[in-house]
C-alpha cells in the first residue's frame, strides 16, 4: 500500500500530477484545486490512496489526512468510485461535505457530475454520524479553538430544542459578529448566538 509519496514535482495540470521519486514519475490523480498548489521543480508531499483492480493500478493523491480520509468514507458508499469520490471533494471541502451530511442535504451531492439523486441520499445515509461537524472554511487567521467552541455551542443549542441546522447557522452568524474574546469561550458564544436567535416559540 502506497500512502504517501514525497520528491519533486514534474508536472501538474487540471487533475493530475506526475511526481518523480527515486528516479521513477508516479501518476497521481488529484482534485483540481490540489494541482494548482504543485508547482514544478519543487518538492511536494501528497498523501495517497492506491485503488487496485484487474488491469488498473491508480494512486489517488491529497493535501490532507482529512481529505484522504473523506475520499475512503465516499468511496465506501455504494455506488461511489473513486472517480467520483475524487469529484466530490474537487467540489466540496470536507467541511463542507460534514455539514451537508450533518444536516442531511443531499442536493449538495447532486451537483456533483457522476452523482445521481439516488447516489447523493444514499451518501447522506451512509455517511451519517461518520463525520465530526465542522465550520466550513474557517477564514485565515482565526483561532483553532473557535471551531471546538462553536461546536460545543452548536451541541447546546441542540440539546436546548434547536433543529441542528437552524443551530450550526445560528453559531456560524455569531462567531462571524463576534469579538476574539466572545468567540474564544463557550459561554459568551452561546450568549450571542441565544440572542440572535430570540426566544424559542
Amino acid at each position: 500500500m502506497i500512502s504517501s509519496v514525497r520528491g519533486t514535482v514534474l508536472h501538474a495540470a487540471g487533475t493530475r500530477a506526475v511526481i518523480e521519486v527515486g528516479g521513477v514519475g508516479l501518476a497521481i490523480t488529484v482534485t483540481p484545486q490540489h494541482a494548482l498548489t504543485l508547482r514544478a521543480g519543487q518538492e511536494a508531499l501528497v498523501l495517497t490512496a492506491l485503488i487496485v483492480r484487474e488491469d488498473d493500478l491508480s494512486l489517488y493523491g491529497f493535501g490532507t489526512a482529512e481529505e484522504l480520509e473523506v475520499f475512503d468514507l465516499l468511496r465506501g458508499v455504494t455506488g461511489v468510485g473513486p472517480k467520483s469520490a475524487l469529484g466530490v471533494l474537487a467540489a466540496m471541502s470536507p467541511a463542507e461535505i460534514s455539514h451537508a451530511i450533518a444536516i442531511e442535504d443531499d442536493a449538495a451531492f447532486r451537483k456533483v457530475s457522476g452523482i445521481g439523486p439516488k447516489t447523493a441520499k444514499l451518501i447522506v445515509v451512509s455517511l451519517a454520524g461518520k463525520l465530526a461537524i465542522t465550520r466550513p472554511r474557517t477564514p485565515a487567521g482565526s483561532a483553532p479553538a473557535a471551531v471546538s467552541v462553536g461546536e460545543s455551542v452548536t451541541i447546546a443549542l441542540v440539546g436546548l430544542g434547536w433543529p441542528e441546522r437552524v443551530a450550526a447557522q445560528a453559531v456560524e452568524d455569531a462567531l462571524a459578529a463576534a469579538s476574539s474574546p466572545d468567540s474564544e469561550t463557550v459561554a459568551s458564544l452561546l450568549r450571542l448566538a441565544l440572542a440572535s436567535l430570540g426566544p424559542r416559540s
